[in-house]
């Protein structure tokens, strides 16, 4: 993972003490909350429903043991004892104090860590594949870039206050696990005939009310221009997006409206910058600097090739689902890397205690070489286990409770906090989620419906990715009441799921004490009417959605005033 350097900790900690500078004179009602608010946010530091939120950034997922530990800490000290993974591989506290805010930031900034530009309109938290640098796929190992988009992002001024917010993902094996599409910019690495390194550039994806799949730009942007592309694209963003209107601020909406016209205006502006004075260099980025922060990214110390084993010789039954599910194949011949589910009965999803973030710490230094990574899918992997280690791997995930062989099944759900914690939910998140956890308990059964995902919001920002569910669900407000609208046939872009496309809603929406059994209805009527062989994104693509309208009408119960949202 990346190393910092003596500049990287002296800026982070420069900025906790600015922060703190910040937090005391408005404590001290020197600092109006109007400007307090902006500076806070981009800090990370979000005023919730019942207490201060802070995300803090892990960039493209990477985690250390040690960074893990810190954040434990946090939990038990400053919060209630647990924190939240997100969908963009960030980590949300939910009940810290403001006046122990300062402290918290200068905890993080101890183990190289932030909450820059987690919130704000501003480039957020870059994202990638959990798997980059270990995945079997792998073309191009996305780290080393990212870490340079970062770098390059963090507090640029001329995009410190965009229209609104903005959010790039990079991925660089064939299986698309950054869901790209989904994004303002999404980048996927490749080579072109001549075996040289560049990206294929998507521009103006997005969910929220309105849901978008970005569109191809260039095909082809060599890596030492992608900075100067990406400032075309944003800086063109920055001048034409609309700013009278929130709703229809993001660049999804600007590209939707202008098209071919917008394209044209980006590529003029990274032409102007390729022939102006201070752009004519051949590599843009320098080699020396790209090897200097690729020089972060190399194998562990002790990682060897070995020979591969058939991990699943004598499997007992309950180790060969573990081994079927949450173990995935790796580069290096004789590794693994190992999803540590944190979906499990009486825990909202994403969610992980003090206790739990030792623990994983501990198995990352046991198994992994002190390194986890966080998914897209609100669970932690371990990169670099051995094959000969899982059978000891297994036995100690099983203990702690991160063992459920469920990654990619049913209960292994997108869900966001929804109304429990967030200020602009519409409906709470986490019962919804616990109800149907709990109905699909049987491992069996979760066996044979087999791949699905099912993704859970709160409200239309759509924070639990419920347009790109197999299965998506988003709660909304009737006259004060919940509400959860069903929508079937989304997909993240993912070569199981096909291209990435909004699902489509299946009817009126259901009261709160409807929504699971919704959804066990769109489940029966999966198995019922399903071909041999056939995953659940396949039947609803076949068949259509009337059955399952038909199936999910027959549980309505409440007669209140029912719209489709």
């Amino acid at each position: 993972m990346y190393a910092y350097t003596d500049f990287d900790r002296q800026f982070v900690h420069a900025r906790a003490a600015q922060f703190r500078d910040q937090l005391e004179r408005h404590l001290a009602g020197q600092l109006p909350d109007d400007d307090f608010r902006a500076l806070r946010l981009q800090n990370g530091w979000y005023i919730q429903r019942h207490a201060p939120m802070l995300r803090i950034a892990i960039p493209y997922g990477v985690l250390s043991s040690k960074q893990l530990r810190q954040l434990g800490r946090i939990a038990r000290e400053h919060d209630r004892g647990y924190g939240h993974f997100t969908t963009r591989q960030n980590l949300q506290f939910n009940w810290i104090p403001l006046p122990q805010s300062a402290d918290v930031m200068d905890l993080l900034a101890d183990v190289d860590m932030h909450g820059i530009q987690t919130s704000g309109n501003c480039i957020r938290n870059i994202t990638s594949d959990v798997t980059a640098g270990v995945a079997a796929d792998e073309l191009i190992d996305p780290r080393p870039y990212a870490e340079v988009l970062r770098q390059w992002s963090t507090l640029h001024p001329e995009f410190a206050f965009l229209p609104r917010k903005f959010k790039i993902a990079i991925s660089g094996a064939k299986e698309d696990r950054a869901a790209i599409g989904w994004h303002d910019i999404g980048l996927q690495l490749r080579r072109n005939e001549a075996g040289e390194v560049g990206f294929q550039v998507f521009v103006g994806g997005g969910m929220g009310r309105t849901p978008i799949v970005g569109q191809e730009i260039n095909p082809f942007v060599p890596w030492q221009h992608i900075l100067l592309y990406l400032e075309a694209i944003v800086r063109t963003y920055n001048r034409f997006g609309r700013r009278d209107n929130m709703y229809k601020a993001r660049i999804k909406i600007l590209v939707k409206a202008e098209g071919q016209a917008y394209f044209d205006a980006v590529n003029a502006e990274y032409q102007a910058i390729l022939n102006d004075d201070a752009g004519s260099h051949e590599q843009i980025i320098p080699e020396a600097e790209l090897a200097r922060v690729a020089a972060s990214f190399v194998e562990p110390q002790g990682v060897t090739p070995a020979a591969g084993i058939d991990i699943f010789e004598g499997a007992a039954p309950a180790y060969r689902r573990w081994l079927e599910r949450n173990v995935h194949a790796h580069r290096v011949s004789g590794y693994r890397s190992v999803t540590l589910s944190l979906k499990r009965l009486g825990l909202p999803p994403g969610d992980i205690t003090d206790a739990q973030m030792d623990a994983a710490a501990d198995l990352s230094d046991r198994f992994s070489h002190g390194e986890l990574r966080v998914s897209h899918d609100q669970n932690l992997l371990l990169p670099w286990v051995r094959e000969s280690d899982l059978p000891a791997l297994y036995e100690a995930a099983k203990a702690q409770g991160f063992a459920t062989p469920n990654i990619g099944l049913l209960t292994d759900m997108i869900v966001c906090p929804g109304g429990d914690f967030c200020a602009l939910a519409n409906a709470r998140s986490i019962p919804v989620a616990a109800e149907i956890t709990e109905r699909f308990q049987d491992l069996d059964e979760l066996w044979d419906i087999g791949d699905i995902d099912l993704h859970i919001s709160g409200c239309i920002n759509s924070c639990g990715h419920h347009h790109s569910g197999h299965i998506g669900v988003l709660g909304v407000d009737k006259d004060g009441s919940e509400w959860y609208q069903i929508t079937l046939g989304g997909s993240d872009g993912s070569t199981l799921s096909g291209a990435a496309v909004p699902g489509k809603v299946i009817g009126p929406s259901f009261a709160a004490d409807e929504a699971a059994d919704a959804v066990e209805a769109v489940i029966a009527t999966y198995r019922r009417e399903r071909e041999a062989g056939e995953r659940f994104l396949q039947t609803v693509r076949r068949i259509g959605l009337d059955a399952f309208k038909q199936a999910t009408n027959g549980i309505r119960r409440t007669t209140a005033k029912q719209t489709t949202d």
